[in-house]
């Protein structure tokens, strides 16, 4: 068994709702290893530190209990996964001029961004194995395995809300 740390989002169904009304029914699902975070009407955050065999049970594990205790809650994002390099660099107590100096003078291996801009973000997986493979930097296994799983559950997400028409063909044969 090892310890899982993770975030979830979830919209709520009613969005004028007290979050705090669903704490008790929560505990009693089995979320008693998560903090919540309330402050947002509507939405609910869970700080999960989740024993589990697997990081993907440990998540799965979790998003049913929630689901179970809110009946038609939605989630909304799983974390750790989008990160910026100012998060990147606390990871790896470093600065952010030294992250961005990585990812310059590196720029044949470095993952690509998944959002370009102001605030550029990347998939902490990605990040997580450029770091280990290239700079030959210990990675925490149980992180890298959330991440995965994480982005992996984000991603599943983000199609899933695409409805039945998925993702055109004309598309998907862009990235074949």
């Amino acid at each position: 068994m090892s310890s899982y740390e993770f975030i979830l989002k979830f919209r709520l169904p009613d969005p004028h709702a007290d979050p705090e009304q669903y704490l008790d029914a929560l505990a009693d699902a089995g979320c008693d290893d998560a903090t919540a975070g309330i402050g947002q009407p509507g939405r609910l955050a869970l700080d999960f530190a989740r024993d589990a065999a697997s990081a993907l049970e440990a998540v799965v594990s979790a998003v049913r209990a929630v689901k179970a205790a809110i009946p038609g809650a939605e989630l909304v994002e799983a974390t750790p996964d989008l990160v910026g390099l100012t998060d990147v660099a606390e990871l790896f107590g470093c600065s952010r001029q030294n992250m961005r100096k990585l990812m310059v003078t590196h720029p044949e291996s470095f993952p690509p961004a998944m959002h370009e801009g102001a605030q550029s973000l990347w998939h902490l997986r990605q990040v997580l194995a450029w770091f280990r493979d290239t700079q030959q930097r210990p990675v925490d296994p149980a992180l890298a395995e959330v991440a995965e799983v994480t982005m992996k559950l984000n991603i599943a997400n983000a199609t899933q809300r695409l409805g039945r028409g998925g993702v055109p063909k004309v598309i998907q044969a862009l990235f074949a």
